[in-house]
């Protein structure tokens, strides 16, 4: 499609909004103040060690953020951006970051608003030294009636709202090129920034996650703390035309969650980071605010599937702001089998053909 014929951002939300005549249009500008964050640390990944924000935040060792992990310079340079690009407007009651203990407070000099602003502000930064896409996760709830009436500050139960709840939500996939993912409700769209304009123009309308697939991603490193329907499913991807699907697999990894529901998005395929027995104290590696919920939004609003493997993950009620959970998203048939698995009798075990013996001298 010749440029001159696509919609910017802008337009697409003008065009949304006409669907609700009487809304003010305060959640189009507050996607856009989330869009040019996500510009600002798009500019910032490019330009990688020559931006002097690379590496650890922490000369020795890294800082430890809330979640346990050594923040990168980017991880704290992006929450910067996503704060300082959106608490002004008067559009928000309140953020939460994945780099923050507690909620972020609207200063007092600036008005507040009725939203809940929910993001990782850099998904996947631990691959960042080695040039791996990486992108930012965001979340957009109403904010509980009586915030919105008394201003007053918000809580971490303002936050605690189910996934199914979310007004809008995204992601910006730093790669190749800069895409920002969205869905206000009516399907999912993806935009491609321009870099000669500066702005998000619209090049995939009316994304379709298809129904199966050939693909499956899942790090097979944790494959002796698997639960059992896991292991289920992967030995029967992994017999692939002579097993029980009847189909070969392929198997994929990138340990960037915004990366992989690109691809999925993009071609189809499901992606495992179940609940596992790797640390009981963690029903799951991912979290489910501002991980969980905007990619589980996305993949329900083009048609895929997101769950817990037992559950649909939008369904579920939070307990805590950074609270961890399983998660198996993608194409529905293929999420619907693995939840069926986990709610089947458990079968016997079978040997893993990825991880069994092999020798060169074996008859």
């Amino acid at each position: 499609m010749p440029l001159s014929n696509r919609s910017t951002l802008t337009q697409y939300l003008i065009e949304e909004r006409r669907r609700f005549p009487d809304a003010s249009g305060a959640l189009n500008a507050l996607i856009l103040d989330v869009a040019l964050a996500c510009k600002a640390i798009a500019r910032a990944v490019a330009f990688g060690e020559l931006g002097g924000a690379m590496g650890d935040a922490a000369p020795v060792g890294g800082e430890i953020n809330v979640q346990g992990e050594v923040q990168k310079r980017l991880d704290v340079v992006s929450n910067e951006v996503f704060i300082r690009r959106n608490e002004w407007s008067g559009l928000l009651a309140g953020l939460a970051s994945e780099e923050m203990e507690q909620p972020y407070q609207i200063p007092g000099s600036y008005p507040r608003g009725k939203y809940l602003l929910v993001f990782d502000p850099l998904d996947g930064s631990s691959n960042i030294d080695v040039n791996v896409s990486v992108g930012s996760i965001f979340s957009i709830l109403r904010a509980p009636d009586d915030v919105i009436q008394s201003g007053r500050d918000v809580t971490e139960a303002d936050f605690l709202q189910p996934g199914a709840t979310q007004i809008a939500a995204g992601y910006a996939l730093y790669g190749p090129t800069t895409m920002l993912m969205l869905s206000v409700g009516n399907g999912v769209a993806g935009f491609t920034l321009d870099p000669n304009l500066g702005e998000f123009m619209l090049t995939h309308s009316d994304v379709r996650v298809p129904a199966d697939t050939r693909e499956f991603a899942i790090n097979a490193s944790n494959s002796r703390f698997w639960e059992p329907p896991v292991k289920r499913y992967v030995d029967e991807c992994l017999a692939g035309a002579t097993g029980p699907r009847g189909k070969d697999f392929n198997m994929r990894w990138i340990a960037s969650m915004v990366a992989e529901a690109h691809r999925i998005l993009m071609r189809g395929g499901v992606f495992m980071y179940p609940r596992d027995m790797k640390d009981p104290s963690k029903p799951g590696r991912l979290r489910l605010l501002y991980e969980a919920n905007p990619v589980g939004f996305l993949m329900e609003q083009a048609g895929g599937r997101a769950s817990t493997g037992r559950q649909p993950v939008l369904g579920v009620k939070p307990s805590g702001l950074h609270q961890r959970i399983g998660l198996v998203f993608g194409s529905k048939n293929e999420v619907e089998r693995i939840e069926r698995y986990h709610h089947e009798p458990a079968a016997k075990e079978s040997a893993n053909p990825l991880f069994s013996e092999r020798s060169l001298f074996r008859d």
